[in-house]
């Protein structure tokens, strides 16, 4: 399997100076970058003028994170092999985090706990928000009939 952030170099350098290309290619490389543990508290949004807008949820994330700009910018054109980005802007944005990292949780919680035939009969639901509630709806259930199951063995055993 080919990684496709190695493949950003080659298809920046075939396009020249796209800026949307660009912004994709900085963001594709951000993900790599950042690292598994940074990946959901800073978000990039935009680059402009190669200043690169990060969302973070709070002051906190935003200052902890400006020391680390300087390291963060040369791993991103290291990984692009072109001076993408000049710039780090951490812009406090909590809105920006709390809807993917919702999105993130509910598609990781609901995949691994629902059995092969509800995820496949949720598939055919077209509608992408219809098809989310279904699955969370599957998973109250089944959580809820677990509980009941646990509760009903554990009352038996005391008899």
């Amino acid at each position: 399997m080919i990684d496709a952030a190695l493949l950003l170099p080659k298809i920046l350098a075939g396009t020249g100076e796209n800026a949307e290309l660009s912004e994709i290619a900085a963001k594709i490389a951000w993900r790599r970058v950042s690292g598994e543990g940074l990946r959901d508290h800073a978000i990039p949004t935009r680059l402009q003028e190669k200043t690169l807008l990060v969302s973070v949820a709070d002051a906190v994330w935003q200052k902890q994170l400006q020391p680390m700009s300087a390291e963060l910018i040369f791993r991103l054109n290291k990984l692009l092999q072109r001076n993408v980005v000049e710039r780090i802007e951490f812009r406090i944005d909590p809105r920006a985090l709390s809807g993917l990292n919702m999105k993130r949780r509910s598609r990781s919680r609901v995949s691994g706990a629902l059995p092969p035939a509800i995820v496949s009969s949720a598939a055919g639901i077209t509608d992408p928000e219809l098809r989310e509630r279904f699955m969370r709806a599957a998973e109250n259930c089944i959580s809820r009939r677990d509980s009941i199951d646990s509760a009903i063995r554990i009352s038996q055993s005391e008899i």
